[in-house]
């Protein structure tokens, strides 16, 4: 947290364009650090249903965060005349105001103590043997790789949209085109509504909604991911399509896209913390947040834009062309959103058994597979040393 906040800063005089994309990475590696330890810290003082509120709560930042990061950035840079280096000075205060309340209220629990019947200490195991259980968790894998489409389909609408928005507003209504950074700040301020609204129904919506399914079928939270990425597709598809005809109902399909979309911050979250014993689970968090950013939400955003200009080539240019370019290329999240139901459908073929393991080994009733490289001999006359299982006679 403090390493986010003080890289922040530094955006407000920098003149350099690769110092802002340094300190906009350094950004990104604060937040893996505490958005990778902070659901643990959760699982470590709740259990079951409770646990899923808790988790509710924690991810409404994400989308409530980012809908107020459009309302506010866009108003700042408003109220600063187009200048959009004020909209950063934002972030800093709120961070160190982050900073005070951990340092000075949240307490660290011990390890998987809420979940632990027993009194025998959890065991350890090697990073690389944690990475190798990992992938041989199918829930933990396919549920992966369906929030990384989460994370595709909202990078590329957080950078887009509003742009999208723009250009449909000026082909509809025969607006000239924007020439101050300030002339898009209503489609900026309606978005970021938008989202935020749709972030506290949607992630609050997910978890009652699986928690009473879970109550006929174990596998609610899959299916209810999976429900939720299906149905906002069409949704999202629509919203491209009638852009051109209405805006109104342009809002009213991102509203409920985005609505059925926020359906799934929570429970992924909770999912990985029940498939993956105690001692795994930060290793688990990293994973998961490396592959979705890596493969979603940052590629997308520029793979929306090389699609966009991938149309325009060759065609003379034209406000409609970039409007129906953009549009075009942002369809693509409708099937990737499609694709994500898919592994979460999958996810539910394995989750009753990765979530049993899990849970036995927390009570205590499952020993850990150990792996040859956690396994230590020590010889008479000499020090310890790691050895292959199969070199040692018994």
């Amino acid at each position: 947290m403090i390493l986010r906040s003080r890289t922040v800063t530094p955006d407000w005089f920098r003149q350099h364009f690769w110092l802002l994309l340094l300190t906009r990475g350094l950004v990104g590696v604060g937040e893996a650090s505490y958005s990778t330890i902070a659901p643990t810290l959760i699982a470590d003082l709740f259990l079951a249903d409770q646990r899923s509120r808790m988790l509710s709560f924690f991810y409404l930042a994400t989308p409530v965060g980012c809908g107020l990061g459009y309302i506010v950035g866009s108003k700042v840079t408003s109220v600063a005349g187009g200048n959009w280096h004020w909209a950063l000075r934002v972030t800093p205060g709120l961070g160190f105001i982050a900073i005070l309340l951990l340092l000075f209220i949240v307490q660290e629990p011990p390890r998987g103590a809420v979940e632990r019947k027993t009194d025998k200490p959890l065991i350890y195991t090697s990073w690389t043997s944690d990475v190798k259980a990992l992938l041989k968790n199918p829930s933990f894998v396919l549920s992966t790789f369906g929030f990384t489409t989460v994370a595709f389909v909202t990078g590329a609408l957080a950078l887009w949209a509003p742009t999208f928005l723009m250009r449909a507003r000026r082909v509809l209504y025969s607006h000239e085109p924007c020439q101050t950074p300030i002339c898009d700040s209503d489609d900026s301020m309606i978005f970021g509504g938008i989202t935020c609204v749709t972030g506290l129904l949607g992630v609050g919506a997910g978890v009652e909604i699986s928690r009473r399914y879970r109550k006929v079928n174990p596998r609610s939270d899959p299916l209810v991911c999976a429900m939720g990425l299906l149905c906002s597709s069409p949704f999202l598809f629509l919203s491209l399509v009638f852009a051109e005809d209405s805006l109104i109902a342009t809002y009213v399909f991102i509203f409920i896209g985005e609505t059925l979309l926020s359906l799934n911050w929570a429970l992924v979250a909770d999912i990985l913390l029940y498939v993956v014993i105690p001692t795994r689970r930060s290793t688990a968090e990293a994973l998961q947040i490396v592959v979705s950013h890596l493969l979603g939400d940052a590629g997308s955003p520029y793979l929306i834009g090389v699609i966009s200009d991938r149309v325009r080539k060759g065609k003379p240019d034209s406000y409609l062309l970039q409007f129906h370019s953009l549009g075009y290329a942002l369809m693509l999240c409708s099937f990737v959103g499609a694709i994500g139901g898919g592994f979460f459908l999958a996810t539910a073929l394995f989750i009753q058994k990765d979530r049993k393991k899990a849970e036995l080994y927390s009570q205590g009733l499952l020993e850990v597979e150990e792996s040859a490289d956690d396994r230590i001999v020590v010889p008479k006359r000499g020090r310890s040393t790691k050895v292959p299982v199969s070199s040692v006679l018994i």
